[in-house]
């Protein structure tokens, strides 16, 4: 295969910084999207290119479509990613995977049964301070994770907000949206399954339905244990990072720059790539590993069980905050 021609189903916000990404990432030309909104769409064809489709089939019958990216409302994956696995296309599904377990598990299932690659785009996973803090970890530098901190705490209601992320039935709210990214690094960082989740949810700054606060408890399967933040605020300023407490030293992340390491009381900073726009270039980053997963196969570096993971940590999280108590996972 030369260059995988790729079809973009949602080409909202996001999907534009889909379209320039994979222009960056080598080995990829777009051939079209699809869009409700058709005003959204002519737009969006106008500035990046292709063939506006009329809908999600019309995309998947192209044979010039060799994968699809879809960013689609969340509660829109599952149908978007099961034909799209049915017509043989290679898949990279933003995250998350799917608002529930059964419709991860389905999505999955479709992509098993077709023999297609499934890619999940966790992109901060692709983030370079990441892959440095990772590359650390699992060389033994720290030792074990004993304890961690990861948060994320941002604005709500920014210019892309749509009415879809306040409701549950869609998948919506700040833990399901962008604090998945703060719980979803942790999770990777940590490396042992999660055997239990206490937490508190709810919309304290925002009149919706959805959770536009959380905060969780995590009792790692090794014995670790973590607090996830994830914060929508109505006022402030963003932050949010990732701290480690291992066996042998602690180590500080900034998402989206630095990499310190304590040792013996003092500081020491892993190298890590310079960038102007650290999360764009995970997201080229993203497109490279889906290349190379489509043409060379595994290891699949985001797969369907990694971020269903991610996401029961979330649906027990939400129990436990409706019901005020520890949920343990089912293993």
């Amino acid at each position: 295969m030369s260059s995988i021609g790729v079809g973009l189903i949602g080409a909202g916000s996001f999907g534009a910084q889909h379209a320039m990404a994979l222009a960056l990432a080598g080995g990829f030309h777009l051939v079209g999207a699809c869009r409700e909104s058709p005003q959204g769409l002519e737009d969006f064809i106008a500035r990046h290119g292709g063939r506006a489709y009329s809908g999600t089939a019309d995309l998947l019958a192209d044979p010039a479509v060799d994968a699809v990216v879809i960013a689609t409302p969340h509660d829109r994956h599952e149908e978007a990613a099961v034909a799209a696995a049915r017509a043989g296309k290679a898949i990279l599904l933003e995250k998350p995977l799917a608002p529930t377990l059964e419709a991860c598990d389905r999505i999955a299932a479709a992509a098993k049964a077709a023999s297609v690659p499934l890619m999940i785009g966790h992109v901060q996973r692709f983030a370079a301070p990441l892959v440095a803090a990772k590359a650390a970890l699992d060389a033994g530098r720290l030792g074990a994770v004993r304890f961690g901190m990861s948060a994320m705490v941002k604005l709500w209601m920014e210019a892309n907000r749509q009415p879809w992320h306040m409701r549950n039935a869609s998948g919506g709210g700040m833990l399901m949206t962008a604090g998945i990214h703060a719980l979803d690094r942790l999770l990777w960082l940590v490396g042992s399954p999660v055997h239990s989740v206490t937490a508190v949810a709810q919309a304290a700054f925002h009149d919706q339905e959805s959770d536009d606060s959380a905060l969780l408890l995590l009792r790692f399967a090794s014995g670790a244990a973590a607090t996830v933040a994830s914060i929508a605020y109505r006022d402030g300023a963003p932050f949010g990072g990732t701290e480690l407490v291992c066996e042998n030293g602690v180590m500080l992340i900034d998402p989206g720059g630095a990499v310190r390491i304590g040792k013996g009381a003092a500081w020491t900073a892993l190298d890590v790539p310079e960038s102007s726009n650290t999360m764009f270039d995970a997201l080229v980053s993203e497109w490279r590993a889906f290349g190379r997963l489509i043409r060379e196969g595994g290891p699949n570096p985001v797969d369907a069980a990694s971020a269903r993971a991610t996401i029961a940590c979330i649906l027990a999280a939400l129990e436990s905050s409706k019901l005020c108590r520890e949920v343990v996972l089912a293993p």
